[in-house]
């Protein structure tokens, strides 16, 4: 299996710093040395994590001129937002339940007065 085949928006969001960079250009496209400038790290270490967002459908780099700009594609979050609906549907129902048979202890203990 290669590299690319495993990539998904769930690699692209696990990494914090990618997290980051989605957030800086998710209403704005930016060029990479606008990027880096918001970061500790260096600025291949931005590219490869600019590389993976490109791999996993979140980024795409657009060639202005000279410049290079990263446009967020946000579309990709859309399976992210699926995944978490199952479990919050999920524990809306745990939490249904629970609240239905605390209110049972409470129409019996009110009933055994």
């Amino acid at each position: 299996m290669s590299v690319e085949a495993r990539r998904d928006v769930f690699q692209a969001i696990a990494d914090p710093t990618r997290r980051q960079i989605i957030n800086l250009i998710a209403f704005q496209s930016m060029n990479l040395n606008a990027i880096a400038e918001n970061f500790s790290i260096s600025r291949p270490a931005v590219s490869q994590h600019i590389k993976i967002l490109m791999e996993c459908g979140m980024v795409v780099v657009k060639q202005e001129g000279r410049e290079r700009y990263c446009e967020a594609k946000l579309d990709a979050l859309k399976e992210v937002s699926n995944w978490v609906d199952q479990y919050r549907q999920f524990w809306n129902m745990q939490f249904d339940s629970l609240d239905n048979y605390l209110n049972r202890i409470q129409n019996n203990n009110q009933s055994d007065q």
